[in-house]
């Protein structure tokens, strides 16, 4: 049985970005760190990958990054069994000024994972900055034309889970209401549930009958997300 957790952001909302130069990793895994250079800007997001066994094919992926240099994704490769790949979704910003953006990101990532899908099937989880569907936020309706709602990027992860992926959450849980993995640090959001679900694990659809279980673990805390998990058989 494998486990695989996204981890919330270790930085927290306010406190200063971690470094890596020296991490400390729990006792019996090793670490896989893909950060952005804080040398130029303030940034918390990047990526971490903890594994029980040293895993030597790791490839670091430039060739989709955000537009001020932000890493994109990290690609672990299991040379015997799967892709795994952990995944930023630029955000489209305050009134959609990212939106055009967002849009090429998402034709160039959704084209390397079905490169990667040619050859072993592919899981990949992290934030992915859209709520689906109306169930997978709380106030659909006010949010139609903000960043993580709009038409546009809704119908590009239609697109992405037409083109031979699931969504891993709604195989188990399809008709599940207030089960969200981001809330905004402002009006008390996260005390009264007011969030958007938008980390995923996604895999594809020959994994299916790996999938044992995916969750929200929401009952943790430490950031504005939480963790979600994915349990493979």
């Amino acid at each position: 049985m494998e486990i695989i957790r996204k981890e919330p952001n270790l930085g927290g909302a306010y406190s200063a970005p971690q470094t890596w130069d020296n991490p400390t990793v729990p006792e019996g895994y090793a670490i896989i760190a893909n950060t952005v250079d804080m040398s130029d800007f303030y940034a918390y997001n990047g990526f971490v990958t903890l594994t029980v066994e040293q895993v030597e094919h790791t490839r670091q992926v430039n060739k989709i990054v955000m537009e001020d240099g932000e890493p994109a994704m990290q690609i672990v490769d299991e040379p015997y069994t799967i892709d795994t790949v952990t995944v930023y979704t630029p955000n489209s910003e305050d009134v959609l000024k990212s939106l055009d953006y967002r849009m090429s990101w998402e034709d160039a990532f959704l084209a390397y994972i079905k490169k990667l899908d040619q050859k072993k099937p592919v899981v990949f989880c992290g934030d992915l900055n859209v709520a689906h569907k109306e169930i997978d936020l709380k106030n659909p309706k006010s949010n139609t034309k903000n960043p993580g709602f709009t038409k546009e990027e809704r119908e590009k992860m239609d697109k992405l889970l037409g083109s031979g992926f699931l969504d891993t959450f709604r195989v188990f849980y399809p008709d599940l209401t207030d089960a969200y993995s981001w809330w905004s640090y402002r009006f008390k959001a996260r005390e009264r549930n007011s969030g958007w679900r938008i980390d995923y694990f996604v895999v594809s659809n020959r994994l299916c009958q790996r999938v044992q279980n995916a969750s929200i673990l929401n009952e943790i805390f430490g950031s504005d997300h939480c963790p979600v998990e994915l349990i493979l058989k």
